[in-house]
């Protein structure tokens, strides 16, 4: 039996007549750039969070950049986020000219500690760039009474979020601005790159539109430089038609998470789900000795998995320069060795559920004889 860490496939053909027609009404009006496509998706993505504004982009890590560039973030400013993430989140702060400052993780829940935030503030922080890993919302409130104390800008990337919730709202709606990446692979994905930006303020918003846009809101009158970074409206009808089963593929996520609990807390690290969220599941991520070694043999047995990430981002060689050691950062530190992420998609069944249950377990049992 082979059980995909993702499968995409399987997506697709189950609802295969709605995407097919998605993409064809695009072709007949030739909506590529822009029109109703664009606009639909826009509007139905914000109503589904609760937001006021959505401008979708070329991908999440354009999302973000555009949204850092937005609020003036530029070169001798410092941004502070987690140092587990994927490289798109530092690597956009990089790209604005500013300082990517990073804060360890918190065992539990491998998001961001917002107790390690202060600590690193300075005089040049300007931002903070909390990420909802995994798709368990990060502590939110706490970082926001730390924003608010030091006068800095918060933008959530919510990349692999799609409807999570902190408390009783969804993700996206807490920073200034927040981010989404519509990555195929992702809760709600797209059939290539796609990314949005979302927020409450229209000042903000239109900000975020023009820069995405050449810096311009009409055709020719370009107000400042910006970027070429537009949601197209092929994706843009493939998302806005996966939105109506987003909640149906997140609840399926929390299904198979419950069952992996069940039947596997106490025999491998499962992960901690913090008071009064809605974790969606883009990973289930355990702890496990001898991780390569699981690994591999699972692999034998058609179970794909994965490392998410093998290398937490201080200790990439791009950021070498930073001059940071494992004592900075050791709890992401402790577990870049144990961390494996299990097949979790909204197209599993529950023969392929208890198919990597009982061979995780019966590897375990026989490396341990």
């Amino acid at each position: 039996m082979n059980v995909p860490l993702v499968d995409l496939k399987a997506q697709y053909d189950s609802i295969k007549e709605e995407i097919d027609e998605a993409m064809r009404n695009v072709i007949e009006d030739s909506a590529f750039v822009g029109g109703k496509y664009v606009r639909s998706f826009e509007k139905n993505f914000k109503d589904y969070l609760g937001v006021n504004h959505c401008i979708g982009v070329g991908n999440g890590t354009d999302a973000l950049y555009i949204a850092l560039k937005s609020l003036g973030i530029k070169e001798g400013d410092e941004v502070i986020t987690a140092a587990n993430s994927f490289i798109a989140t530092s690597e956009a702060i990089s790209n604005t000219g500013a300082k990517v400052v990073f804060v360890d993780c918190k065992e539990d829940s491998y998001n961001i500690d917002p107790g390690k935030i202060e600590g690193v503030i300075s005089e040049k922080t300007r931002a903070l760039v909390p990420v909802h890993l995994y798709g368990q919302p990060v502590e939110i409130e706490p970082i926001l009474d730390i924003a608010q104390k030091y006068n800095l800008y918060t933008i959530e990337d919510a990349a692999q979020a799609h409807g999570a919730k902190y408390r009783d709202k969804k993700v996206g709606n807490f920073g200034d601005l927040a981010i989404f990446s519509f990555y195929p692979g992702k809760n709600l994905g797209a059939y290539g790159d796609g990314g949005a930006v979302v927020t409450a303020d229209e000042n903000l918003a239109k900000r975020v539109k023009m820069f995405a846009n050449h810096g311009r809101m009409d055709k020719y009158n370009h107000e400042f430089e910006g970027v070429n970074s537009r949601l197209d409206g092929l994706q843009a009808a493939i998302l806005d038609m996966k939105l109506r089963y987003l909640e149906k593929w997140n609840n399926k996520r929390r299904k198979i998470a419950k069952r992996y609990e069940k039947e596997l807390k106490g025999i491998v690290g499962t992960p901690s789900v913090i008071n009064d969220v809605r974790h969606v599941y883009h990973l289930y991520v355990i702890r496990i000795k001898n991780r390569d070694k699981v690994r591999e043999m699972l692999s034998r047995k058609g179970i794909s998995t994965g490392i998410h990430y093998p290398i937490p981002l201080p200790f990439l060689k791009a950021y070498e320069y930073l001059g940071y050691s494992p004592r900075d950062f050791p709890v992401v530190y402790s577990i870049k060795d144990e961390i494996l992420s299990l097949p979790i998609h909204g197209s599993m069944n529950e023969e392929d559920v208890s198919w990597v249950i009982q061979q995780l377990k019966n590897i375990l049992y026989e490396i341990e004889e």
